[in-house]
């Protein structure tokens, strides 16, 4: 060998038993990775106190301070020495490690905190005084009398002191605050009920407050609802659909963004199971799914969705920092998700992202002026504007006929309904107005306008009826005159053979053939002559890497979408007006038109109290 092996020693290894700084160092370097982490255990320990206001202050990114001060229902002075030792906890009695309904549950967050930093802890239970406990590198010092109204102040200083090599690896101050920020904030979305406050203290003083969120009230949407626009920002509040769905004894709820509101990665991505934040592959995988209709491969969806059930159904002791979960089906859940999401889309119907409209009065508003002018004016009539064309100019009263396409308007004003007789019924897209461009139409609503992207429009409208022929009447399949033969490895093999049924259902028929080979006997007509063998590697490396694959369907549904975009109304094509209104209205009774293939929006609305305040009317 080129270099010797290190575990090849020539004295007989002796077995030892470590000493307790040691376990909890071990124990630290699995629960404590970055101040994050220390934060993230003191403040779920906090919630678990029944704390309704938890304060953080955090200096130099964290290592050199992290405090977390909370009102909750405190420890007692005979309690605080058992508190700091290893596996010692007042949430569970060791009978029943799935029955879980608290954050933490090992005993390790604190006596690991106290075996890489400078920790102390303050607290004041009801009917007890107030005492103090701190531990330095691992060594404990006694129980000593403090001065606290109630509640727990938990104070860790130079993080990482007693392991300095881990100091080598911590990112900027900044860095780390950003991501003590983010966990705050995903604890925040947990619990609305609960107030929170981050304050970077860095350089001694009051310091300045970087994030707050107070307690909210109302029900368990409103609350949530305030929180996610606390959090996420009013847009996301603005565009965010409500989701509640039961299945199985598995509720989920929350709220998901329209596919126009999308994000460029997957940052806007919040997932909790009985509460707890999880960063879950499966979850992730099927929230994907959900939108996987709606949006392009690099658009991700924005979501906060929270997944509540018997603890029972899901292990949450599978990971060191219990940021992943096993649930005993995760097809339930998988299912459940996906289907809950497409419904709460499919109710949306036309409604597209008001982002969009920002974005466009955005690129519209003039520079303005040192001193903004307010004009003071009335909307002429019909008439008025005839007669100011002629005039200014001969023949510019018919200048309109250069449009691609006008609707004339009516002669006179139509009289009010006479009581008894049908209102008109009221028209989300409005009614068409003209078309400009050969590609745009104008439509006026109630309130507004509304311009629509005619191709973009028509082209998802036929995709949604190619879809839904489809899904009617099944993906036909075409029979291979000579079945193709795949060599796989036995993991390879049984993994797709699980898969089959899932496969035959979009055209794709294959079964084993002997030893670890796969027969492929079908493929989806649709797709024409394929390349079977790589076609079922990349299914596989969907399996693997997600779980599921959506590959068959994705290439088939790419063809759906190409035969729409030729079978679509062109750009360039002149639209009479009853074309326009009867796209318009088709789009009103068609799910997920507000967007195109692509998840690009088919139509902008503009609100006519933007469009004065463009002009200065306001």
């Amino acid at each position: 060998m080129a270099h010797p092996n290190p575990n090849i020693s020539e004295e007989q290894p002796v077995i030892r038993q470590l000493d307790e700084g040691a376990i909890n160092r071990i124990a630290a370097g699995e629960v404590v990775e970055r101040p994050a982490s220390a934060v993230k255990e003191l403040v779920e320990n906090a919630i678990d106190a029944g704390a309704h206001r938890i304060a953080v202050d955090i200096a130099d990114g964290g290592k050199t301070l992290i405090r977390v001060t909370d009102d909750g229902c405190g420890i007692t002075p005979e309690d605080l020495p058992l508190a700091m030792s290893r596996h010692a906890t007042s949430k569970i009695d060791g009978s029943d490690l799935l029955n879980i309904h608290t954050f933490g549950f090992r005993g390790e967050a604190l006596p690991s905190l106290g075996a890489v930093g400078r920790l102390s802890l303050t607290s004041r239970a009801a009917g007890h005084e107030a005492a103090v406990i701190a531990v330095s590198g691992g060594r404990t010092e006694p129980v000593k009398p403090a001065a606290l109204r109630s509640g727990t102040v938990a104070e860790l200083r130079d993080l990482f002191f007693a392991t300095p090599a881990r100091l080598k690896f911590m990112r900027s101050d900044r860095a780390e605050m950003q991501a003590i920020s983010d966990t705050v904030k995903r604890l925040a979305m947990a619990e609305p009920g609960v107030g929170f406050t981050l304050r970077d203290v860095s350089g001694g003083g009051e310091g300045r407050i970087t994030f707050r969120a107070d307690r909210e009230n109302g029900d368990l949407f409103d609350a949530l609802h305030a929180r996610l626009a606390r959090i996420l920002g009013r847009e996301f509040a603005e565009n965010a659909l409500k989701i509640d769905a039961t299945r199985d004894g598995i509720r989920l709820f929350g709220y998901a963004a329209l596919p126009t509101y999308s994000r460029g990665a997957a940052v806007a991505q919040y997932l909790f199971v009985n509460g707890r934040p999880v960063r879950d592959k499966m979850l992730t995988g099927a929230l994907r799914a959900a939108y996987f209709d709606f949006l392009s491969r690099d658009r991700h969806p924005a979501a906060a969705l929270f997944i509540d059930c018997d603890p029972t159904l899901v292990d949450v002791n599978v990971h060191p920092a219990k940021s992943e979960v096993r649930f005993r089906d995760p097809g339930i859940a998988r299912g459940l998700i996906v289907s809950a999401l497409r419904a709460a889309l499919a109710e949306a119907g036309h409604r597209a992202s008001t982002t969009v409209a920002g974005a466009t009065l955005g690129a519209m508003r003039p520079e303005q002026p040192a001193q903004a002018r307010v004009y003071q004016m009335d909307r002429p009539s019909p008439s008025a504007r005839r007669a100011a064309y002629e005039a200014q100019a001969p023949g510019f009263a018919d200048l309109s006929s250069a449009f691609s396409g006008r609707i004339a308007e009516p002669a006179a004003v139509t009289p009010a309904p006479v009581q008894g007789e049908p209102v008109e019924e009221h028209l989300p897209l409005g009614a068409a107005r003209g078309q400009v461009h050969e590609n745009y139409i104008i439509a006026q609503t109630e309130d507004g306008i509304v311009i629509v992207d005619q191709h973009a429009a028509h082209e998802r409208l036929v995709y949604e009826k190619l879809k839904h022929q489809m899904a009617e009447n099944g993906v036909a399949a075409q029979a291979l005159l000579i079945p193709e033969i795949v060599e796989l490895s036995a993991g390879d093999c049984a993994r797709l053979l699980e898969a089959r049924e899932q496969l035959a259902k979009l055209g794709l028929t294959i079964e084993a053939f002997g030893g670890s080979a796969v027969a492929v006997r079908e493929t989806p007509a649709i797709l024409g002559e394929v390349n079977a063998e790589a076609m079922l590697r990349d299914i596989l490396d969907e399996l693997a890497d997600q779980g599921e694959s959506q590959m068959v369907q994705a290439r088939i549904e790419a063809i759906l979408s190409r035969v729409a975009c030729h079978g679509s109304i062109r750009s360039g094509r002149r639209m009479r007006g009853e074309e326009m209104n009867a796209l318009l209205r088709e789009m009103e009774a068609t799910p997920h038109s507000g967007q195109c293939n692509h998840g690009r929006p088919t139509y902008v609305e503009l609100k006519l109290a933007d469009i004065e305040r463009l002009f200065g009317r306001t």
